[in-house]
């Protein structure tokens, strides 16, 4: 097992997502600064603190509910990004960047999910 959450491809992906969308977020009007953007911002936060949280978390059940958790706040964060794009909020090529990293995040939580499935248990016999 990896010494550090640092030590995660995924949660340094994460890490690039949640910059990408407060460079994103920057450019939209001044009146979302508590509504859309805000929420973007929170949502994109989470998922490298879950993902963190988790790892330092003792037992596997814990991490992978963090991980639940992140993989979530993806999903919500997904959703956001489509009524920015909807809105025609901020940047194209930055809710471009946004988008993709968040698909790819969301594809590495879901395989370090499976990779940490609890082993089937033996029956007595």
């Amino acid at each position: 097992m990896l010494r550090s959450f640092r030590e995660l491809t995924v949660w340094q992906k994460s890490m690039k997502l949640a910059t990408s969308v407060y460079r994103l977020t920057q450019g939209f009007p001044r009146e979302e600064t508590y509504g859309l953007a805000s929420q973007l911002r929170r949502a994109a936060v989470s998922i490298p603190s879950n993902i963190a949280e988790g790892h330092g978390r003792s037992g596997i059940g814990q991490y992978r509910q963090f991980l639940w958790i992140a993989r979530g706040s993806n999903f919500e964060l997904q959703t956001q990004l489509e009524i920015a794009k909807d809105l025609e909020m901020g940047d194209p090529k930055l809710l471009e960047e946004s988008e993709a990293l968040s698909q790819e995040v969301g594809k590495m939580i879901y395989a370090l999910l499976n990779k940490l499935k609890p082993e089937p248990q033996a029956r007595p016999a």
